[in-house]
């Protein structure tokens, strides 16, 4: 059965840093493309970020600018999102995801056949 738990949200300052982690179960990350996604209230879902299953990385172009940083842990079977310099404007809950077709990033939820529950990220100023 695959599983997705996402944890390392939580409240924060302007400037402040958190690190996301999504646990997973009942596959192996490191045969998949995986992503992080983020919905603010009354927003659709956004993509964030994607690590291919050799590594590669790709970002949102317009509002990460450097701060955000996804990784993947084989032995651990998770992936991470590490995310600094946070913003008011990244108050959302935060989504990983996994992609079964081709291993490329795609903006479009729907290209994701399984989602976490997601973990709240607030930013106060």
């Amino acid at each position: 059965q695959v599983r997705l738990v996402e944890s390392g949200g939580g409240a924060v300052r302007t400037g402040g840093s958190l690190r996301l982690s999504c646990e997973a179960s009942g596959f192996t990350v490191g045969w998949y493309g995986m992503a992080w996604f983020r919905q603010a209230p009354g927003k659709a879902r956004e993509f964030t970020a994607y690590i291919t299953r050799s590594g590669s990385t790709a970002y949102d172009s317009t509002y990460v600018k450097g701060r955000f940083t996804i990784s993947r842990d084989n032995a651990r079977n998770a992936v991470y999102l590490q995310m600094n310099n946070l913003q008011p404007e990244d108050t959302a809950v935060y989504y990983c995801a996994r992609r079964d077709l081709v291993d490329v990033a795609t903006y479009d939820p729907r290209g994701y056949s399984y989602w976490g529950q997601g973990a709240q990220v607030a930013v106060s100023s």
